[in-house]
């Protein structure tokens, strides 16, 4: 088991709860992870829940600003098996100086934007 910070798990539980608010979101669980889909597509990582691994989010950023910024976070890095390369970045959430979750949340906006169609895209633009 790892030794997890509560602010971390809270921080993941926001992430989770604003990531299936948006449009046609829906979780599930492969490999006995937490993931957030829209259209059957991922675009959000939220890890296991179990304590077994230290909590944290990937996410999809195709912006460079954004992405940079994202990747400047404590701990943070290309996401494995590589996802990294097409510009998605797992950051830790237990790390000292772990962003803000309001900071996290646009960030799952932004990888929601990237990977859900159009349509979508206009519904949560129409709120």
């Amino acid at each position: 088991m790892v030794a997890v910070p509560k602010g971390a798990l809270t921080k993941r539980e926001k992430v989770r709860e604003f990531a299936l608010t948006l449009p046609g979101a829906v979780e599930e669980f492969p490999w006995g992870e937490t993931v957030v889909k829209v259209n059957k597509k991922i675009f959000v990582f939220l890890g296991v829940d179990d304590g077994s691994y230290p909590p944290g989010v990937g996410v999809k950023l195709k912006d460079q600003a954004i992405h940079s910024h994202a990747m400047s976070s404590p701990g943070a890095e290309p996401s494995g098996y590589g996802l990294g390369k097409a510009g998605w970045v797992q950051i830790p959430l237990a790390e000292k100086g772990a962003p803000s979750a309001d900071l996290l949340c646009d960030w799952v906006e932004e990888s929601y934007r990237t990977i859900a169609t159009k349509k979508l895209v206009a519904e949560l633009d129409a709120r």
